[in-house]
């Protein structure tokens, strides 16, 4: 299984000349704020009772700040998933930076 560095534009790692390990680090840190958002979202739907001021645009509202905490706490590596992934992926990739050859592999 390969596991190639895209970007929200669905560009390559290669094509900004980071390495693959720094491109594992940067999708690890992302992993950790998913699952953060998840769990943060998990704990604010086991409210036992709707609030007075509660209506869809603070529920948006209320979702933006988790995601906003999530990514902040990933940043920082609060859980250490980021770490312990990098831990056991890192020996997978090289410290070189990304070639064509190498990502131009088809997903399938």
């Amino acid at each position: 299984m390969q596991v190639n560095g895209t970007n929200a534009a669905g560009t390559t790692a290669a094509g900004t000349g980071t390495s693959q390990k720094a491109a594992l680090g940067k999708v690890a840190q992302q992993f950790e704020a998913v699952f953060l958002r998840q769990m943060i979202g998990a704990m604010r739907s086991a409210s036992l009772a709707e609030g007075i001021g509660d209506s869809s645009a603070t529920q948006q509202f209320r979702d933006m700040a988790d995601a906003r905490t999530a990514d902040a706490m990933a940043s920082k590596g609060a859980m250490g998933i980021a770490e312990l992934l990098l831990k056991q992926f890192g020996d997978r990739v090289s410290d070189t930076p990304a070639t064509n050859a190498a990502t131009g592999a088809t997903g399938a």
